[in-house]
């Protein structure tokens, strides 16, 4: 938890970030990175998915701690992308992101490429042999 205290040393309270709260802001991060198709979350968010559910912190893990925070995410990379570069965007983003939002110190990002995605070629419709 992180103290809030004005210019006089007055204490106004405590603020403690969810990891929920971090993770939805990390896998946000990550997924506006371009060569990124999504995160990969494993079988309890594909459940959630299929109940329709979308979860907005899919393929994030976090550990918050009172002023530091360590994030590891699981991402699909986009067929033809440096996975290398990505992954290094992918770092520097979520750290930004974070910090900039939470206040935290991002002491980790630990990116964890899961697959590819191979983009599916579009179907050309052939003209039909007999009218």
């Amino acid at each position: 938890m992180a103290d809030i205290i004005d210019n006089e040393g007055m204490e106004y309270g405590s603020v403690k970030i969810a990891n929920e709260v971090v993770a939805i802001i990390a896998g946000l991060a990550a997924t506006e990175v371009d060569g990124v198709a999504g995160m990969s979350g494993g079988v309890t968010s594909g459940i959630t998915e299929a109940l329709g559910m979308k979860s907005l912190s899919k393929g994030v893990k976090v550990e918050v701690g009172e002023k530091e925070c360590a994030i590891d995410l699981f991402v699909v990379i986009n067929y033809g992308s440096r996975i290398s570069e990505v992954a290094e965007s992918i770092q520097e983003n979520v750290k930004n992101a974070v910090e900039t939002m939470t206040g935290l110190n991002v002491v980790e990002v630990n990116v964890s490429v899961q697959g590819v995605n191979i983009p599916k070629e579009e179907k050309v419709e052939e003209e039909p042999r007999v009218k």
